[in-house]
C-alpha cells in the first residue's frame, strides 16, 4: 500500500483541448446586435446640429473626389478664390474664409511649391503681393470646380434645385450678418 504522506509530483497543466471546426460549443444567449434607436429629436431642432450633419455628408463625398487633385476643402476654397479674384491678397483671403494668417501662410506656400499660384506685386499696396493662378493652377481649378459641382449635386440629390438655392440662401443669412 502506498504511503499517504508521500510527496506527490506536481501536476502539469493540461493544454486546452482542440476542437474541430464542426464542433459547437453551447454559448450563452447573445444580446441583440442591432443598436437601439436613439432619441435625436431635440438635436434635430438645432441649426448647428443639422448644418454639421449636412456638412459631414458633403465632406464625405468631397474628400475622396478631391484627393486625386491633392485638395482639401480649405485648399479648394483658396484656389477658387484666387481663380475668381486674380490679384487677391492673403489678408483678403483670411477675411473671406475666416482663416488665421499663420494658417494661410502654409497653404499659400504649398500651392506655390506645387506651381499652382504666382505672387506678383500688388498694384496699389506696395506691402502686399497679389496672388494669381499659374497655367497649371487655372487648369486644376477648372477641373476641381467641375468636380465640386457634380459632387454637390450628388450630395443634394434629395432636394430640388429651388430647395438647394433656398437652403444656400438661408445658410448665408446665418453666417453673413
Amino acid at each position: 500500500m502506498p504511503e499517504t504522506n508521500a510527496p506527490t509530483a506536481p501536476r502539469r497543466a493540461r493544454a486546452p483541448r482542440k476542437t474541430s471546426a464542426r464542433a459547437t460549443v453551447p454559448t450563452a444567449p447573445q444580446a441583440p446586435s442591432a443598436t437601439p434607436e436613439l432619441d435625436t429629436a431635440y438635436l434635430e431642432t438645432l441649426l448647428g446640429y443639422n448644418a454639421r450633419r449636412a456638412a459631414l455628408t458633403v465632406i464625405s463625398i468631397f474628400l475622396p473626389r478631391m484627393a486625386p487633385y491633392g485638395l482639401r476643402p480649405v485648399d479648394f476654397s483658396v484656389l477658387s478664390l484666387i481663380g475668381h479674384n486674380p490679384g487677391v491678397t492673403s489678408r483678403q483671403l483670411c477675411a473671406a474664409l475666416d482663416i488665421l494668417p499663420p494658417n494661410l501662410v502654409g497653404m499659400i506656400k504649398s500651392l506655390d511649391k506645387r506651381g499652382l499660384i504666382e505672387r506678383r506685386p500688388h498694384p496699389t499696396d506696395r506691402r502686399a503681393q497679389g496672388l494669381h493662378l499659374s497655367a497649371a493652377g487655372k487648369k486644376l481649378q477648372r477641373v476641381a470646380q467641375a468636380t465640386a459641382t457634380r459632387l454637390e449635386r450628388e450630395a443634394t440629390h434629395a432636394l430640388s434645385e429651388d430647395e438647394v438655392q433656398t437652403l444656400i440662401s438661408l445658410l448665408r443669412r446665418v453666417y453673413l450678418r
